[in-house]
C-alpha cells in the first residue's frame, strides 16, 4: 500500500524546480494569498531551520524576528501557492536541523556567511 501511495505522488503531483538550500541559509519565499476573490503575493524572510521528509511531502521551516518575537513558518515544498524562493546568503552550519537556534538572541543569533 506505502508504495503504491509513493507511486501515485511521483507520478501526478507536479513538482516544482527550486534552488538548492540547506539549513542556516536565508531565504525569502514568496506566496500567494487569496482573500475573497483577491489574490496577492506576500514574501515571508527568514533563516531555514530545517528540511524534512522527501518527496512529495518534504516540507522546511523558515524562522524570523519580528520585533523581539520569533516566528516560524512551515511551507511544504510542492505548495501550489509558492511562487519561489530567492536565497540571499548561505549560512555555514554543522547540523541539519538547527533548533538551538531557536534559543539565541543577540550578536549569537547570527550566522557565518559560506563562500564559494
Amino acid at each position: 500500500m506505502e508504495a503504491l501511495v509513493k507511486f501515485v505522488q511521483d507520478e501526478f503531483v507536479a513538482r516544482k524546480e527550486l534552488p538548492d538550500f540547506s539549513a542556516g541559509d536565508t531565504i525569502t519565499v514568496y506566496y500567494e494569498i487569496k482573500e475573497g476573490n483577491k489574490t496577492r503575493t506576500q514574501f515571508f524572510r527568514g533563516v531555514v531551520i530545517q528540511r524534512r521528509g522527501s518527496g512529495t511531502s518534504e516540507t522546511f521551516t523558515i524562522r524570523k524576528m519580528s520585533g523581539s518575537i520569533g516566528v516560524e513558518r512551515i511551507f511544504p515544498v510542492n505548495l501550489p501557492a509558492l511562487q519561489k524562493i530567492e536565497i540571499n546568503k548561505r549560512g555555514k552550519v554543522r547540523r541539519a536541523r538547527i533548533y538551538y537556534f531557536r534559543g539565541l538572541t543577540g550578536k549569537k543569533a547570527r550566522i557565518k556567511e559560506r563562500r564559494r
